[in-house]
């Protein structure tokens, strides 16, 4: 057996360096160091967020990505993503892998104690990794659960074996969610083995953290974190204008003008994917003549300019640069800005007047909300009349992610796990998460393909494969990955960017 270190890095990606802007920052992106102490209110912080959490917060039923952000720091796997892209041991202290590379033996850690007290045993991990295969509602870690055969050899000890070696199974692994064999009511009541522990939640209001005294790794410096829930993104400025909210973060460049001059603001990157995404399944979009109109009429470089002041990476296709073996910067040259040729394709696709067309974005998100509006100036040019329908984030939620009733939407998609079946399981023609209704039996077989690949080369060369025909199909019109301002009070330090979308609370400290 070949032995692994706790300390890996992950297999699907290098995280680029981030760095701070304004303020006292590194080359993290955190703020520097300095001793520990109390704020006004204590050792405890408020942080601002722009959407409620998931009806649901069973860590197997997370579909919103602003419900892992939060829940990061409650629920943990046997291993656990560090900000740089790199797993560390969590629940296990390491493991080994076989040298035909199909068994993961993982070792346990000692002292490992849920938010409920009790000591985390051989039996919850096999229970955990049970339910989650049965019911994850995300299509990646669903695939990559299957046909796996999970066992207890001893009371210290469970072994994974996999139908097939998989080079991103410990990526997924993270995200398999240690929680208590008889654990119920973890809709409501969160129990994980994080640094922090679930105490209340108010609807639309706030979230409510406090550390976990009995944590088994390094402990959280602050005693208790609240969330603040914004979902009007005006109300949440109000709230920084006025010294409220010590942490917020996912803002624009307006967003930050002008703030208090005791915040510090860090620059990173959102890790996500913003597009103009489209119904497949509803004309005139189903029309691949049309899609490709929609893609040489917007002008990405104008968006970027208008609405972030030139910060953000172009992308042409379903992948962030975070993930550099996959991601092909060529792609965003797929469709320059062209409305002679965005005009002539309409012709061809039987629209040589244009059309009319809404773009449903969910409110609370000022950057989305932003970049549709320059979209509907965009498409004027080659005679599309757009409009913008803002709605709240759960009917977002409900009515577009879920029910697939829209035309088209701006939005980011993250990747989940940190591996690029994240990004592009939800492509199949047959994923329940394909709210695009992408059917293309070409990307259907070359994704299976490279899902069922055994060698890391031939996997990454066929899901770069798999980003070109979504390029080439113009399956959405793909914008960029946002910049990502963060502003912090200047009290505390050691905020990190992360290459997902989470924010780790528990590095987070009064100076």
């Amino acid at each position: 057996m070949k032995k692994i270190l706790a300390l890996f890095l992950a297999a699907a990606l290098l995280c680029g360096v981030l760095c701070g802007c304004g303020g006292a920052s590194n080359k993290d992106g955190k703020a520097s160091d300095k001793e520990t102490s109390t704020g006004a209110d204590g050792n405890s912080i408020v942080v601002g967020i722009a959407q409620d959490l998931d009806s649901s917060l069973d860590p197997y039923s997370i579909t919103a990505a602003g419900t892992r952000e939060v829940l990061f720091n409650v629920y943990e796997g046997l291993v656990k993503a560090d900000h740089t892209g790199a797993y560390q041991a969590a629940c296990a202290s390491g493991f080994d892998l076989s040298d035909d590379g199909l068994t993961y033996t993982f070792t346990l850690r000692d002292n490992v104690v849920f938010h409920n007290g009790k000591t985390m045993t051989a039996e919850d991990v096999l229970y955990s990794f049970e339910t989650c295969a049965a019911r994850t509602v995300d299509a990646s870690l669903s695939a990559a659960l299957s046909d796996v055969t999970v066992a207890s050899p001893d009371p210290k000890t469970v072994t994974v074996t996999l139908p097939a070696p998989n080079p991103d199974f410990i990526a997924f692994a993270a995200y398999v969610y240690i929680v208590p064999a008889d654990a119920s009511g973890l809709e409501t009541q969160p129990i994980g083995t994080g640094p922090f522990k679930f105490v209340s939640r108010s609807v639309q209001q706030n979230v409510v953290l406090e550390k976990h005294t009995e944590y088994y790794g390094t402990p959280a410096y602050l005693d208790k974190v609240t969330y603040r829930i914004f979902e009007d993104a005006s109300a949440e400025i109000t709230a920084l204008d006025a010294g409220t909210i010590d942490l917020c973060a996912h803002l624009g460049v307006d967003q930050i003008a002008g703030l208090k001059s005791d915040y510090e603001v860090l620059e990173g990157t959102m890790n996500l994917v913003q597009a103009l995404y489209l119904n497949n399944a509803q004309a005139p979009f189903d029309n691949e003549l049309v899609r490709q109109a929609l893609c040489y009429a917007v002008d990405v470089k104008q968006i970027m300019d208008l609405t972030e002041d030139g910060h953000g990476t172009p992308v042409g296709s379903a992948m962030y640069p975070a993930f550099t073996k996959y991601f092909d910067p060529a792609l965003a040259d797929t469709y320059p800005h062209d409305t002679a040729k965005a005009k002539e394709l309409l012709t061809q696709a039987g629209y040589p007047d244009g059309f009319s067309m809404t773009i449903t974005v969910p409110s609370n998100y000022t950057p989305h909300v932003k970049t549709a509006e320059v979209i509907v100036e965009q498409l004027k040019e080659v005679g599309i009349t757009a409009k913008v329908n803002k709605v709240e984030w759960a009917t977002w939620l409900s009515d577009v992610y879920g029910g697939r009733q829209y035309e088209s939407t701006v939005v980011g998609f993250d990747a989940s796990t940190l591996t690029a079946a994240a990004l592009l399981a939800r492509y199949q023609s047959t994923a329940h998460n394909n709210m695009f209704n992408y059917s293309n039996p070409e990307y259907d077989e070359t994704y299976a393909k490279a899902a069922a690949a055994t060698d890391d080369a031939e996997a990454t060369q066929l899901y770069r494969q798999c980003l070109k025909i979504l390029a080439d199909t113009a399956a959405n019109v793909y914008i960029q990955d946002m910049a990502e301002f963060v502003v912090i009070r200047g009290t505390l330090t050691g905020y990190q960017f992360y290459p997902m979308y989470v924010m780790d609370m528990s590095t987070i400290r009064y100076k």
